[in-house]
């Protein structure tokens, strides 16, 4: 079984980005994130409607790094320290070396490539460091610009489940991609 460690947090590095550890000098950007509706659209979550509620969810981002039970990046341009997304893998399956990837972007940075630069640098992290054998991506199946990312870098497609999960009184479907590590 795998053992994950996340201590000290693995900074990572792109052509144009610098994946690096969430603070709380960044609650601005995250209130910005998860208050704003269409970021959230296809993350079924109640929006953060405070400051509070955005550093408590820095505080869970930190627990879960500590814990070693999950890890999320900040997304920002190499030379900018300004959070622009985040990153990370989540729901970590050590027993089956599996573990779901994740992202999200302010809307303004949408349509340049960062979230697929940041997601073939992650899976090269994933399975080289962390010794994964495959990640799993979760989206909504109205979620085509996250779709196209995971195509980009070749997910495949495993699954349309059918209203299997419940939120806020409506069923929603969930697409499963997948990459298997060569």
């Amino acid at each position: 079984m795998l053992n994950f460690n996340f201590t000290p947090f693995p900074v990572i590095a792109t052509d144009r980005l610098l994946l690096r550890q969430i603070t709380k000098d960044d609650v601005k950007e995250i209130f910005e994130l998860r208050s704003n509706p269409e970021t959230m659209q296809y993350i079924p979550r109640p929006l953060v409607k405070t400051t509070e509620d955005a550093l408590e969810h820095i505080a869970m981002i930190e627990e879960k790094i500590i814990s070693n039970a999950g890890i999320n990046w900040g997304i920002t341009l190499k030379g900018d320290c300004k959070l622009l997304g985040i990153i990370g893998y989540y729901r970590m399956q050590p027993e089956n070396y599996r573990a779901e990837i994740g992202y999200m972007l302010l809307p303004e940075f949408h349509g340049k490539g960062i979230i697929t630069e940041a997601v073939k640098r992650l899976i090269t992290y994933g399975f080289k460091d962390l010794k994964l054998h495959s990640i799993e991506a979760v989206i909504d199946p109205e979620n085509f610009a996250s779709e196209k990312v995971l195509q980009k870098c070749n997910f495949i497609k495993e699954a349309h489940l059918k209203e299997c999960e419940f939120y806020e009184g409506k069923f929603l479907d969930k697409v499963i991609y997948s990459l298997l590590d060569k």
